[in-house]
């Protein structure tokens, strides 16, 4: 994992998210307490846990966004879970264990990711290789005294054909290829693996479905990519890959549980409202810390970091679990969105709707460029609308930049050399029917 400072991290975050700044600060701090944890006597590291957070705000103000550049920028494991989507053990649904092998299965792809660089080249020459021999099956030389004329000009052949391999001049051409497949599991198996929740038995039952080699025939440009993953199989220690992502994960997983209001206590005490409690019962000792069998090893929860969050509109904190509230020692609340916040939003990060747009007529050879204006009309339409029915922040601007450029996108590909201003005119024409019919905007915006 990359070794950053709070003020790094911030200032990273702060390429992509607009305000927020007390839930930056917090999460920064807290991925530098894991490194500040790494730095400590042995005997005191392990005692040292995670600060784990509480995100609280309305939709769409960025709380999963923060996480996951986080996650991105200081590159760990991360996986988003909806609380909701988690029942008490004995319910059928998904248990909340899952969730760590999830983050294990995230982890071991990107561990995978970094040994595929290293054999990369390796890979590519042997995978060239194979299709060489593909191209060029071998053949008995005539004669013994032929042997070395033969073996000359195949060599030359060879070379050749790996000379037009290179250049791109075969892609089309059609080899035989043997790949292996796994055998769908039966829906028995498949039955009994979900009802038992337990990885050893679903790993024991997909190791009893047969595996068959196939043989296909298919275009070199698709060949090239399966024989490369083949020969990527035979060059990486899979066991230390698995054992690398353990590590990582304990040591560096982020979890982002998001609708962890909705366990909070309700009114209702049937229907889908059922064993919230118990979930939260389950999510306890993963949070605390504790061991999570998977298919590739045992994982140890205890340093995972744990950032949920929850809109709390009609519920508190406090109406969870008192064991659970103390496992987010960090709270904080996210502000919404105003008018100034989307004219931020629609300029200012590095992924901004208007650069997205205008890279994307550029593709088309439309040169798209907006006013001041034309911003500050989005802006205020979002807010307006927001305010007006339900608010889900920033996702807002989503609909109303699709609305905006609608026509234009329509008819890019026709209008290429152009240079398109979008003003704030075109944009109230645009938006002025949907404004004005208030129940429209509620269904369409």
């Amino acid at each position: 994992m990359k070794n950053l400072a709070p003020h790094e991290i911030v200032s990273a975050l702060d390429r992509y998210i607009v305000g927020q700044n007390d839930a930056k600060r917090s999460v920064a701090v807290a991925i530098r307490n894991r490194w500040r944890r790494q730095q400590l006597p042995e005997g005191m590291r392990e005692d040292v846990g995670p600060k784990n957070i509480l995100m609280i705000g309305p939709t769409g103000v960025g709380k999963t966004e923060i996480a996951r550049r986080l996650a991105n920028l200081v590159g760990a494991p991360f996986v988003k879970v909806e609380a909701t989507k988690y029942t008490e053990v004995g319910y059928h649904g998904r248990d909340v264990e899952s969730m760590i092998r999830d983050l294990l299965d995230r982890a071991i792809a990107m561990v995978r990711s970094e040994h595929t660089e290293v054999v990369r080249v390796e890979a590519e020459r042997l995978a060239e290789e194979q299709l060489l021999d593909a191209l060029m099956p071998s053949v008995d030389s005539p004669t013994e005294d032929a042997d070395g004329d033969v073996a000359d000009r195949r060599h030359r052949s060879r070379e050749k054909m790996r000379t037009r391999l290179r250049e791109g001049a075969m892609e089309d051409k059609l080899i035989d290829l043997s790949v292996e497949r796994k055998a769908a599991p039966t829906a028995m198996f498949a039955t009994i693996g979900a009802d038992t929740g337990d990885p050893g038995v679903q790993d024991f039952l997909e190791r009893l479905m047969p595996s068959d080699s196939k043989r296909r025939r298919v275009p070199i440009r698709e060949a090239r990519s399966i024989i490369f993953d083949q020969q990527c199989d035979k060059l990486i220690d899979v066991e230390k890959v698995n054992e690398m992502a353990i590590q990582r994960t304990e040591s560096g997983g982020i979890i982002f549980l998001d609708e962890l209001d909705k366990l909070g206590s309700s009114d209702r005490a049937h229907g889908p409202d059922i064993s919230r409690q118990g979930v939260q019962r389950d999510l306890l000792p993963i949070v605390e810390g504790s061991t999570v069998t998977t298919r590739h090893g045992v994982v140890r929860t205890d340093h995972v970091l744990f950032i949920a969050a929850g809109a709390f509109h009609g519920s508190k904190p406090s109406e969870l679990m008192p064991e659970l509230q103390g496992r987010f020692p960090i709270r904080v609340e996210l502000d919404d969105l105003n008018r100034e916040d989307f004219q931020r939003i629609l300029t200012e990060p590095e992924n901004a709707l208007t650069k997205q747009q205008i890279a994307l007529m550029g593709t088309e050879g439309v040169e798209l460029s907006f006013t001041g204006g034309a911003i500050a009309a989005m802006a205020e339409i979002a807010a307006q609308v927001n305010q007006s029915s339900q608010s889900i922040g920033a996702r807002r601007l989503y609909t109303i930049m699709e609305r905006v450029t609608e026509s234009l996108s329509f008819d890019a590909s026709e209008r290429g050399g152009e240079k398109v201003t979008i003003d704030e005119d075109y944009v109230r024409g645009r938006l002025a029917e949907i404004t004005a019919d208030e129940d429209l905007s509620r269904f369409i915006l």
